[in-house]
């Protein structure tokens, strides 16, 4: 490290209100990314689906376009990951978002020519934005006391709210917009999607600085002596039981990403196929995905005080109820789905919120970034699975088969959470 360097870092570790005020700012940065990448992520999740089946003409694969930016999320999450580990989360975010607005672009170019082979390349690359976007939930997480890290994450993906909730309901807008200068109209909302991403990496770009993760693994590697705050005890952990809360927390996201991709992935086919419009089921999207971030401010609270366990099993039997009332929901009723869309979102949220915490619990800054990038890896191809599965599912069974294996298929959480708690 240089003199500089040292001295930026010695003022830190002196000065507790310093601390405290750039953990603050930190998450209000992450935040103003968060309402971006909350957009890009909402408004190409709305029409994907829907895009692949026009240009395939078939419902059969019409879950290909979730599995294929799922399945690039995956690889950007690991890239993002190391990233984030040798240069900081400002390098690691802006070089995702960045790629992510890009594929974004890609996809409307694809559907101009009309190419399915381009369409398929450019949804990989898309997906390095929801990759992104779901890691920037550990940068808020950096400088925060263990009783508040869940309460963090929360802060961070809330914002998210805003995005996601005004992506899926300008799709229409953008679908007139794409028509009125000849691309097709359901390729309108990705031009939203690489805008968005795009200025969430400028946001992290110019405004994350001093970078929280560079600053704290510089602090535990030369400062062991001397913890964040004097609130904060020693991120040491024992080997075992890290271990353990590693496999819990991700296999907890894990479970809950497969199922809730899968349904939702699906929704916006079922509706067309009972006579929904465009707007309507931006409608439901949007308010689907409003209710996986929405409610993380509470989460994040309930998590920190009554317990990553509890929250956990929460999320399981929310993600029961959704796949219940979805499966027997007529195609027909609006309320029904929006209603069993929310407990999707709600129980999504529980479960990547208690993940994710349990995660940051079990981890330390030295390999910190590049262990959540790696089980972001994980929780990427879980999604691409559900995905991939659910069109298939459909089109061999139908919509209610889909979301009530997805809700039973939950409750594995359960028995997971019950073996975390054995053997303490």
């Amino acid at each position: 490290m240089s003199s500089t360097d040292n001295e930026l870092v010695d003022s830190y570790i002196n000065s507790p209100e310093k601390q405290r005020m750039l953990y603050k700012r930190t998450l209000l940065i992450v935040s103003i990314s968060q309402v971006f990448g909350g957009a890009g992520l909402a408004a190409g999740i709305t029409v994907g689906a829907l895009l692949a089946q026009q240009m395939m003409g078939t419902d059969a694969y019409a879950g290909l376009p979730a599995a294929l930016f799922t399945l690039g999320s995956a690889g950007s999450a690991f890239l993002v990951g190391r990233l984030s580990q040798r240069y900081g989360r400002r390098i690691g975010l802006t070089a995702g978002f960045f790629t992510g607005g890009l594929g974004a672009i890609g996809v409307v170019i694809a559907a101009v020519l009309n190419n399915i082979f381009l369409l398929f390349l450019f949804l990989l690359i898309y997906g390095a934005g929801t990759a992104t976007n779901l890691q920037s939930r550990y940068a808020g997480t950096d400088l925060a006391r263990k009783n508040q890290r869940a309460t963090a994450i929360s802060i961070a993906m809330v914002s998210t709210t805003f995005g996601a909730f005004a992506g899926p309901n300008l799709v229409g807008v953008m679908g007139d917009f794409a028509k009125s200068i000849g691309i097709p109209i359901l390729a309108g909302p990705f031009i939203l999607s690489g805008t968005a991403f795009i200025l969430a990496g400028i946001v992290i770009l110019l405004m994350l600085r001093p970078d929280p993760f560079l600053l704290i693994k510089t602090m535990k590697t030369f400062h062991p002596e001397k913890n964040l705050d004097p609130e904060e005890s020693s991120l040491a952990v024992d080997l075992p039981t890290n271990r353990r809360g590693i496999t819990v927390g991700v296999t907890i996201m894990v479970i809950t990403q497969m199922v809730m991709i899968a349904i939702m992935t699906m929704t916006p086919v079922h509706m067309e196929h009972h006579g929904h419009g465009l707007n309507a089921i931006g409608l439901v999207i949007g308010i689907h995905i409003g209710s996986m971030y929405l409610p993380s401010l509470i989460t994040g609270v309930l998590v920190d005080r009554i317990g990553r366990t509890a929250m956990s099993i929460a999320s399981g039997v929310t993600l029961l109820l959704a796949g219940v009332l979805a499966g027997i929901a007529p195609g027909e009723s609006m309320i029904s789905l929006l209603i069993a869309l929310s407990l999707l979102g709600i129980g999504w949220n529980f479960g990547l919120i208690s993940g994710t915490t349990q995660i940051v619990d079990s981890t330390e800054p030295s390999k910190r970034a590049k262990t959540q990038g790696t089980l972001d890896v994980f929780i990427a191809l879980s999604g691409a699975t559900g995905g991939a599965m659910s069109g298939m599912v459909m089109a061999n069974t139908s919509y209610a088969t889909l979301s009530l294996v997805g809700g039973f298929l939950s409750l594995l959480l359960i028995p997971v959470v019950i073996w975390s708690r054995s053997e303490k």
